[in-house]
């Protein structure tokens, strides 16, 4: 069920709320959190929506849509209610702004926040400079930013350091898990000897490809090149140098990976690019802060950048 009130007020919305409450069995019991989602009037509102909608079938929520629109209209806020088969498990309001409004967003949420609920804010693009002194980033326990989805994704990557509070993340960062994961088993196979260096190679504007890098830096203590390569998105490798034989995963089709490791046959690994909507729902797992991001984060700086990968390969071999 979809209902619109158009030019609105925040309290109107809340007393139709009740209102479906009480005639309809609509009921906001049972929700676990709040998840803000701060964004244009565009074509990405509905694209926000749908993610948010499969997160909430594992974490029940009300999802309030902040979608800024056009500054120079007349201030106005049409709202917007679905319940039922349109929201998921969750009840999704839609409050799209105009005029003046448009930078009051703040000012629009806290009167529809659920009481005593933590409260999620992710901004699918365009996040703020620094997400925690963002007036609605404020209000959150979690902020979920998206570096990829930024117009200069290494910029805003670095932009995440310098503005890092607990609380903070990124779905680039999300989308390392399984990377990450096969990684750390692969170490826990003989030959246990340490790793001497790494290199992760990728596109030249993933920020995953620069997490990884970090990651490796910030917690194995060793040095990390991070190589371009223009063969596909995102990841395209990453190698953990041993004395008795490399550990390596090549993903060159952006879907499926080769796992390399010493004793060990080559393994075709799944590594398919992951859903937005996976990635918000590992990241509403946790309210708490992320400390290996934020380590990660402060580990990029001891990532050396190098050549492209194919200029390397033909130095090794020339």
């Amino acid at each position: 069920m979809i209902i619109d009130l158009p030019s609105t007020t925040t309290s109107q919305v809340n007393k139709k709320l009740v209102e479906l409450r009480e005639t309809g069995g609509a009921v906001a019991l049972g929700r676990v959190l709040t998840l803000v989602v701060v964004t244009g009037d565009g074509t990405e509102v509905e694209q926000a929506i749908d993610a948010a909608n499969e997160a909430s079938r594992e974490h029940p929520c009300r999802v309030i849509v902040v979608a800024r629109g056009a500054r120079q209209a007349a201030p106005r806020l049409d709202a917007q209610i679905r319940i039922g088969g349109d929201a998921g498990a969750s009840e999704v309001l839609v409050l799209r702004l105009y005029g003046a409004l448009a930078d009051e967003g703040a000012g629009s949420v806290v009167p529809l926040l659920l009481p005593d609920a933590p409260v999620v804010v992710w901004w699918p693009s365009d996040a703020p400079e620094s997400p925690a002194k963002d007036p609605i980033g404020a209000l959150a326990h979690r902020r979920i930013t998206d570096s990829a989805a930024e117009e200069d994704p290494i910029a805003a990557l670095q932009a995440r350091l310098e503005s890092y509070a607990d609380g903070d993340t990124d779905l680039a960062w999300t989308r390392l898990t399984t990377w990450r994961a096969l990684l750390a088993t692969a170490l826990d196979l003989p030959p246990h000897e340490p790793v001497t260096s790494a290199t992760v190679a990728g596109a030249p504007a993933s920020p995953s490809t620069d997490l990884l890098a970090g990651w490796l830096a910030a917690y194995l203590d060793i040095p990390v090149r991070r190589l371009e390569h223009h063969g596909g998105p995102g990841m395209y490798s990453a190698t953990l140098e041993r004395p008795a034989g490399d550990i390596e995963i090549i993903r060159p089709d952006g879907k499926v990976g080769t796992l390399t490791q010493p004793g060990q046959p080559d393994r075709q690994v799944g590594l398919q690019r992951r859903e937005l909507g996976d990635c918000l729902v590992e990241e509403l797992r946790r309210l708490d802060p992320d400390e290996i991001y934020e380590a990660t984060l402060h580990g990029l700086s001891d990532v050396v950048r190098g050549e492209r990968e194919s200029e390397a390969a033909e130095e090794g071999t020339g």
